[in-house]
């Protein structure tokens, strides 16, 4: 904050009062050159403690500046001092003009030092002043050159700005984001690039390359704010406007802002980062850095050192280095060498798991790698199954069946020819570092075989595609990258809950009665439901009904289409139930216990058909019931022991 100077001023002002006292100041310095000496008391209030006097300061220190820019009164050329100019032969109008300003450039130095005042609208209402002053001298410049030769642009104003913004002690970044707007213009924005490409070589040095964690966050806040342009016809907005040979302007060439982009971040990351800033720039190295850079492949070293820092900065050194080989020819042959190091147990616990297999997967998604570098990976990643999470798991099995999709020469790992001697050990040697050396083809993915019988069933159901020949479509492992343990255990509560315990459909009432009870003749609704639920009730109602004997022979026919019916589906359930038959004998009683309820009401069918036996004379049913007693009594009763008379 800048030093205050002391003041008798009367305690009873308030803001609006000191607000309207300036405005009336300004006027009247506007109006007359005689009241030039009130511009001191704007200048004290410029550094008062009360933060609303400094910004109605602020505020009137723009509008008197700004209109004497206008109107050209202040001194152009190299400025002289103060008292040379008092003593010297100057007009009363070079005085007055040399004066002001001074002043200017006193109003200028205490702005720049409220850049790092405690109050954020003190910061902001000195920048938005200073952008004006720079518009200002843009438009009407301070030095005395040949402006047909020569482009017009406040430089050292805006590397004042951007010296200030660039603080060492305070974190700045909400004052850097509302200097957003100024960078949108584009000679702003070139002559921005060039300062802090400039600083930044100036703090490091001074600093011999030390990390400075706050610098450099202002420093990355300040670059990733830059929005460049991707044509030409994009370059229309400026803030100075030169009036001659615009097009040879620096500042208006698309080729010379990408120069500028590229060697602003050069500069920026051949120094050694904090760890949180390696990732911070790895995120956006593919999309807002290296399109916008001449030459991209510059970039290798930074990547390199990245690579070295270890963790996740790895994995997104690697993402940039696949995007340098893969759009820009770049030839890295420790590539796939240094993604392969990169698979340890670890890699499944951390939380940048999920970006890892994605990347992981799109830089194996070539089919023209060759086929021992694929077979270590899927060797490597089935070594680690054994001891990862069942989520880590869900990921790594697809991942290993795609690699063999697209590589069917690896099916060697799978379908491995048998041989006189069998191995004694795996041959694949895991600590070895260069996949080329690891012997992975000389082994198989026993690994898989062995998960098979893993706790979890969704991955034994996983492990046990590998039994079956694997289809040409790959699987989206997408799907499963973002799963947790969470998520995977309510996924299991949610399934069990809906399965039901099996039960039988209908439920036997008649097998533990009494003959008595068995052989009372049913009611309506008993036989209607007789009806709907068993065919064989079709003889019930031939015996009730005693039809004549012309109906009586189709009856018959159909009867005996249903018996045959019958017997089918008691084959069924008796083949379906060898296991669960039992014989309860109470009291000389042998009967067959059956889930199925057909057979009891048949038997019931049977038993009361007796009881009728006597009140018919034909002797159509007889045959009927004795060949269906007898097929029953056959498949259902032990024939030693148990006869039809005991069932009465």
């Amino acid at each position: 904050m800048a030093p205050t100077k002391k003041r008798n001023v009367s305690s009873k002002s308030n803001a609006k009062r000191d607000k309207i006292d300036l405005e009336g100041v300004v006027e009247r310095i506007l109006e007359s050159r005689k009241h030039a000496n009130d511009v001191f008391d704007i200048l004290e209030f410029l550094q008062s403690e009360k933060e609303e006097n400094v910004i109605c300061a602020v505020n009137a220190c723009c509008k008197l500046f700004c209109t004497l820019l206008e109107r050209k009164d202040l001194f152009i050329g190299k400025l002289p001092g103060e008292d040379a100019s008092l003593n010297g032969g100057h007009s009363a109008e070079m005085k007055y003009k040399i004066f002001m300003r001074h002043r200017y450039n006193s109003c200028v130095e205490i702005m720049l030092e409220h850049l790092n005042h405690e109050t954020h609208e003190v910061k902001e209402s000195g920048l938005c002043c200073l952008m004006k002053f720079a518009e200002g001298q843009g438009q009407h410049p301070l030095e005395d050159l040949d402006w047909s030769e020569h482009f017009s642009f406040p430089r050292e104003l805006i590397q004042a700005v951007v010296h200030n913004l660039l603080s060492q002690s305070s974190d700045n970044s909400l004052l850097i984001s509302r200097f957003q707007e100024f960078l949108e213009m584009e000679d702003v924005r070139y002559y921005v690039m060039s300062s802090i490409r400039e600083n930044v070589a100036t703090v490091m040095e001074k600093n011999k390359g030390a990390v400075l964690p706050v610098y450099q966050c202002n420093v990355f806040i300040l670059m990733s704010n830059l929005n460049m342009p991707s044509q030409n016809s994009e370059l229309t907005n400026f803030m100075v406007k030169q009036e001659a040979k615009h097009e040879n302007w620096k500042a208006a060439k698309l080729n010379d802002h990408k120069r500028a982009f590229e060697r602003m971040w050069l500069g920026f990351l051949k120094y050694k980062l904090p760890n949180s800033m390696y990732k911070k720039v790895l995120v956006i190295l593919h999309e807002s850095i290296l399109p916008h850079m001449s030459k991209p492949t510059l970039m290798i070293d930074f990547l390199t050192a990245a690579y070295d820092v270890g963790g996740a900065i790895s994995l997104l050194a690697l993402n940039g280095l696949f995007v340098l080989i893969h759009q820009h020819n770049l030839d890295y042959p420790d590539f796939y060498k240094k993604l392969y190091n990169l698979l340890e147990p670890s890699v499944f616990h951390v939380k940048y798991r999920a970006r890892f297999f994605h990347l992981a997967n799109l830089f194996l998604s070539s089919s023209h790698l060759p086929v021992y570098l694929v077979a270590a990976f899927a060797k490597r990643l089935a070594r680690l199954a054994l001891s990862a999470p069942p989520t880590a798991l869900l990921i790594v099995l697809p991942f290993i069946y795609n690699l063999i999709r697209r590589h069917p020469s690896c099916r060697v790992l799978i379908h491995k020819p048998t041989l006189e001697d069998e191995l004694l050990e795996d041959p694949y040697v895991m600590e070895e570092e260069d996949p080329a050396l690891c012997h992975a083809l000389d082994s198989s993915l026993w690994e898989i075989k062995t998960l098979q019988r893993h706790y979890h069933p969704d991955v034994a159901k996983a492990a046990m595609l590998i039994n079956t020949p694997l289809s040409e479509q790959e699987d989206d492992i997408g799907e499963v990258l973002e799963i947790t343990a969470y998520e995977l255990m309510e996924r299991d509560l949610k399934l069990s809950q809906g399965r039901g315990a099996p039960l039988e459909f209908e439920t036997a009432t008649h097998l533990l009665k009494g003959v008595a009870e068995s052989t009372e003749f049913m009611g309506a609704s008993e036989c209607s439901f007789a009806r709907r639920s068993n065919p064989g009730s079709l003889l019930f109602e031939i015996l009730r009904d005693q039809t004549t004997s012309t109906k009586m022979e189709d009856l018959l026919r159909q009867s005996q289409m249903e018996l045959q019916w019958i017997q089918r589906q008691l084959a069924m359930i008796r083949a379906r139930n060898m296991h669960h038959q039992h014989l309860l004998h109470i009291k000389g009683k042998s009967m067959f216990l059956s889930s199925s309820s057909s057979v009891t009401q048949l038997l019931s069918v049977i038993q009361r058909a007796h009881y009728l036996d006597d009140a018919s004379s034909t002797g159509w049913h007889n045959f009927i019931l004795h060949d269906t007693e007898e097929w029953l009594l056959s498949q259902c009763l032990p024939p030693a022991s148990t006869g039809p008379e005991q069932l009465h």
